[in-house]
């Protein structure tokens, strides 16, 4: 798998950081589906555009250090978690501490970030998934374990995201800490089309550490 130069950059740039204080926190956002095809301006015929940069940013402005990249072409999730794994060894051996790392993901990224929960198998990690899991996931792919501090968000109104509970059920790793958000925002999916505070404000405070999302 190729990480692309962006995120390349955007990793190299705080790791110089990171040897001088080791509780900097990271947050590796995956964007869904639409994004893989279609340049970032580009208007879903439902849930118009992508606010990518704009998802990014919000995140940043509260202290996180963001790494993402758009990824080109129908990525294999599983391949492409891989690739991440390798990334996330590389801050944890720099001295960054593995709870000040979050993988989110939405929707088709939901999906990569729980093969990197799966992968790197490593409880003190933080990941949240958001639009990206389905009843019949359990049986369609059988090899996802979550691992690590979870937090599942999903839509009401939204067909491609519902309880995430009988996967961590079914998951062989005890998870330390493990929540679920039902939002009601009527948009479907596209409610992560943008930075909506209802999901941007728990996912921010689950990768600054705050597991019951006071």
């Amino acid at each position: 798998m190729k990480i692309g130069t962006l995120l390349l950059a955007l990793f190299c740039l705080p790791l110089l950081n990171c040897k001088q204080n080791n509780e900097n926190q990271f947050v590796f956002f995956l964007h869904n589906r639409f994004l893989e095809a279609h340049p970032i301006t580009a208007e879903h015929p439902e849930f118009g555009r992508v606010h990518y940069h704009e998802i990014i940013a919000a995140f940043e402005a509260s202290g996180l250090q963001v790494i993402s990249e758009q990824r080109n072409g129908n990525v294999n999730a599983r391949n492409y978690a891989e690739g991440m794994v390798t990334q996330v060894d590389s801050l944890l051996k720099q001295g960054v501490l593995a709870k000040n790392i979050t993988v989110v993901g939405t929707s088709k990224g939901g999906y990569i970030a729980q093969y990197v929960s799966t992968i790197a198998n490593n409880p003190e990690l933080n990941f949240v998934f958001i639009a990206s899991f389905q009843d019949a996931d359990i049986e369609n792919i059988p090899d996802i374990n979550f691992c690590g501090n979870i937090l599942n968000i999903y839509e009401r109104s939204d067909s491609f995201g519902v309880s995430a509970l009988a996967r961590k059920n079914s998951s062989r790793c005890e998870l330390a800490n493990f929540k679920e958000i039902e939002l009601n925002t009527g948009l479907g999916h596209g409610f992560l089309f943008k930075p909506m505070k209802v999901w941007i404000k728990p996912t921010i405070q689950w990768a600054k550490g705050n597991y019951t999302l006071d």
